[in-house]
């Protein structure tokens, strides 16, 4: 009997370790968005990140080498209803985000044209690759995620 409730008590040990993991994983999620082609000079990627239910970092990568900036969040950029805002990266570069469909409209100056960003998949592609348990798991999840955290 001592060794069947020692066994129960491992058991269930193993079981909350898990379980927490796996919750504190499904605190930290990040919606990453990209523009033109990987690997080249034109390459450019946005990283909203979400930690224990607040709006967390924000990353700026460009370029072939995939030089990567953070970037501060800055609320309302005064398009009406909460509909953008706009984030300033480490080397001063203001850009204006602004939500459409599931993509990203990003403008670097108010007489730029807005480059189009779209959801990022990051995951294994025919089985090859590392599933990234923090990434959104679609474009839509992606969306919600910048709406509910970064739009409010």
């Amino acid at each position: 009997m001592h060794r069947h409730c020692h066994l129960l008590l491992q058991t269930a040990t193993l079981a909350l370790a898990l379980l927490l993991s796996t919750a504190a994983h499904a605190q930290t999620k990040v919606a990453t968005y990209a523009a033109g082609k990987p690997g080249t000079d034109q390459y450019e990627e946005l990283s909203f990140w979400v930690k224990d239910g607040k709006r967390g970092d924000v990353y700026y990568v460009r370029g072939k080498e995939r030089s990567e900036q953070p970037a501060n969040y800055l609320p309302k950029t005064g398009m009406t209803n909460g509909s953008s805002f706009a984030i300033r990266t480490a080397d001063d570069r203001l850009f204006s985000i602004i939500p459409s469909g599931t993509a990203l409209k990003v403008a670097s100056s108010a007489n730029d044209a807005p480059k189009t960003f779209v959801w990022k998949y990051e995951g294994p592609v025919n089985g090859v690759g590392t599933f990234c348990r923090e990434c959104a798991a679609s474009s839509k999840e992606a969306m919600q995620l910048l709406r509910a955290y970064y739009l409010k």
